[in-house]
């Protein structure tokens, strides 16, 4: 096995700091409480810093498939990825419940040689992740490079895995199956999160793709939200999240997906579209709805959101130049809606 990176370093200071930062990093899970995929996310980008990975990733097993529910660094593009439990790594893991060491993709037969090349890694080390003494998913960072781990990297993966093992047991102490919940709903709107939207775009695209249809993905950010919060407080900021969460779900139709993938963006996944401009409507419609002041605390607060949207298979086939052009149409579109208020301003001073 190669010399680990912090054996390399050589020194009781470098070792030290290293779990310092481990000290520091069961500090912020605890104040995530039972933000599960909150947890997820901070460990990821943790650990691939402590271990100097070029990615880190949680799978979560889900029936036959081991589905990727966090990531960082190369794996941050690939959330929502299933890989087949029985052949890969990740797979193997959970079955025997131990951490296992991939020197080399190339050479390896444990382990998904197409995922592995898709996600560009080499090598990798896999911890499961245990819920009441049983393996449900597992903690893993990869390379690109050959045998790029070493005994102190997994003593670093033993400790972070634990992290999130205690997570999971705040969050789910009973039930297996609210770990996918937790995992894969956002907790404030209740909405699916950014993995979950990313899981059923990727199973959407094979599906259009199967059946020579189109399908559009909406990006939708609110409007002026910050304001929201300096004026009337966070819990009026929570409060109009839910609000637009709330009407765009009631508009879309019952085949769409509606995700809230960060602060105050939200997206959806448009199957079975008829045209661009099928699409479009589909656009006008939600910004109807969401475009109305709702009331909190006494006060009516004005709401708003820009949407952009992309069209497949015309703007595209893969799925990230999908959402890169979404989410430049709904820049434009919102530069174009300040243009348009500031014009309005202007106007209204002058009369």
């Amino acid at each position: 096995m190669a010399k680990s990176r912090m054996t390399a370093i050589g020194s009781t200071e470098s070792t030290n700091a290293v779990l310092l930062e481990i000290i520091e990093a069961q500090t912020e899970v605890v104040k995530l409480a039972l933000d599960l995929i909150g947890v997820m996310n901070f460990v990821v980008e943790r650990v691939q810093k402590l271990t100097r990975a070029n990615g880190a990733v949680v799978e979560l097993a889900e029936g036959e498939d081991m589905v990727y529910r966090a990531g960082s660094g190369i794996a941050a593009s690939q959330l929502g990825l299933r890989l087949k439990s029985r052949e890969s790594m990740s797979g193997l893991c959970v079955a025997s419940n131990k951490i296992l060491y991939c020197r080399d993709s190339e050479s390896d037969p444990r382990v998904d040689l197409e995922a592995c090349r898709q996600v560009g890694l080499r090598s990798m080390l896999v911890m499961p992740l245990r819920h009441r003494e049983q393996a449900v998913g597992v903690l893993k960072v990869m390379a690109p490079t050959v045998d790029a781990f070493g005994t102190e990297d997994m003593r670093v993966m033993e400790l972070m895995s634990g992290m999130i093992a205690g997570a999971m047991f705040q969050a789910a102490q009973y039930e297996t199956n609210d770990l996918y919940i937790r995992a894969t709903r956002d907790m404030l709107t209740g909405l699916p999160n950014r993995a979950l939207f990313y899981d059923r775009l990727r199973q959407a695209l094979v599906l259009a793709q199967r059946e020579a249809a189109l399908l559009s993905i909406l990006n939708l950010d609110l409007d002026q939200f910050k304001p929201i919060n300096d004026k009337y407080g966070h819990l009026a900021g929570d409060a109009a999240l839910k609000e637009a969460a709330m009407r765009i779900n009631n508009t879309s139709r019952q085949s769409d997906t509606v995700a809230r993938v960060g602060g105050d963006e939200f997206a959806v996944i448009l199957p079975g579209v008829r045209s661009r401009g099928d699409a479009w409507r589909m656009v006008e419609r939600i910004q109807e709805a969401v475009d109305q002041p709702f009331q909190f605390g006494g006060h009516w607060i004005d709401l708003r959101v820009s949407i952009g949207m992309s069209l497949y298979p015309e703007d595209g086939q893969e799925m990230t130049t999908l959402i890169d052009l979404a989410d430049r149409s709904m820049y434009s579109a919102k530069q174009a809606r300040k243009g348009a208020t500031s014009a309005l301003v202007s106007q209204t001073s002058q009369a």
